[in-house]
């Protein structure tokens, strides 16, 4: 059996496993966007770019959340703060790109709903995931 050089951490591998089955999620949506932009989804121009943040956000930060965690398991970050590092960006992922999607549903919309309040949550968990990342790397 293939032995790896880098070895991941249980919680790590896990949350990458995770991970990676989402991207279909975000694959579908991109076919979405594409119904959209032909035109087949009568959508408002803010509608179009909330829908075109959400889908962007959901696919870089998936990426950076698999990219965190061989981090977080070379810094050694343990306990709470090293389910900080491993959890928090892709809580954000989910937070800030559900948000967007969230905040432009409804015909004809021109404006966000109240659910952009879970973009801001999602700010608030990417900071906390990347600094506590960053620090323990740091302090490694």
């Amino acid at each position: 059996m293939f032995e790896s050089a880098i070895a991941l951490s249980d919680a790590s591998r896990v949350i990458a496993g995770i991970a990676l089955i989402t991207v279909v999620t975000i694959e579908f949506g991109g076919t979405f966007l594409l119904r959209v932009a032909g035109g087949k989804v009568p959508f408002t121009e803010f509608q179009k770019s909330f829908a075109r943040a959400g889908h962007a956000h959901a696919g870089v930060l998936v990426i950076l959340s698999l990219v965190a965690l061989v981090l977080a398991d070379a810094s050694g970050l343990e306990g709470f703060w090293g389910w900080t590092a491993r959890a928090a960006i892709p809580t954000a992922a989910i937070l800030m790109s559900g948000g967007f999607f969230a905040a432009m549903a409804g015909k004809d919309r021109t404006s966000p709903n109240g659910a952009i309040a879970l973009v801001y949550l999602g700010g608030l968990s990417l900071a906390a995931g990347t600094l506590t990342l960053g620090i323990g790397l740091l302090a490694a």
